[in-house]
């Protein structure tokens, strides 16, 4: 299995499941900036408990690990959890969205755009994988700071600058985007 039929497949059950999501992390960064490689694919999801074992089912150990404890506690908690293809490598990280104003909005503002040939799926808007990739950049990582600066040079007349400085001041990271943003100038 690919990276990109891994993709489709996620995409696909969770457009079946009717299950809220949106690809995040370095693939929304790359749909929206500049590409560079990545194994694994990230995805915020509002899963709930019903729903968790339709999601479960389609991701059989045969083909797959998903310890399934896991997810139950990670949709519990609203954390994150696993999903490896042992054949090819590759690993989903779901993130169950946290329940705050700024994740609610962020999955609220998500955006349908074309996947592959006849298929789209849901993204984080570029401005919200700015916010995030922020959060993570004060930890630490220059990949982070790298998939911002790529957003604005490939994205940064589109932006809604605006909403990212109003959010990254409530999230404590105004002044890490006002230096990567002169970086990227």
């Amino acid at each position: 299995m690919t990276q990109a039929e891994l993709l489709r497949f996620l995409a696909e059950t969770l457009e079946r499941l009717g299950v809220e999501y949106m690809i995040g992390g370095s693939h929304a960064a790359m749909y929206h900036g500049e590409p560079r490689l990545t194994r694994d694919i990230d995805v915020v999801v509002a899963l709930d408990l019903v729903q968790l074992p339709a999601l479960i089912e389609r991701f059989p150990p045969a083909e797959f690990y998903l310890d399934a404890d896991a997810a139950r506690d990670a949709v519990r908690i609203r954390s994150q959890f696993n999903i490896i293809h042992p054949g090819s490598g590759l690993k989903i990280d779901v993130y169950v969205n946290p329940d705050t104003p700024y994740d609610r909005a962020r999955l609220a503002r998500r955006q349908k755009l074309p996947l592959a040939p006849g298929v789209e799926a849901y993204f984080a808007r570029p401005e919200d994988i700015i916010l995030y990739k922020l959060l993570y950049a004060q930890e630490g990582g220059d990949l982070h700071r790298r998939d911002i600066v790529g957003i604005i040079r490939v994205s940064g007349p589109e932006l809604d600058e605006s909403y990212v400085a109003g959010w990254a001041g409530r999230l404590g990271v105004k002044a890490l985007w006002e230096r990567i943003r002169q970086q990227a100038g």
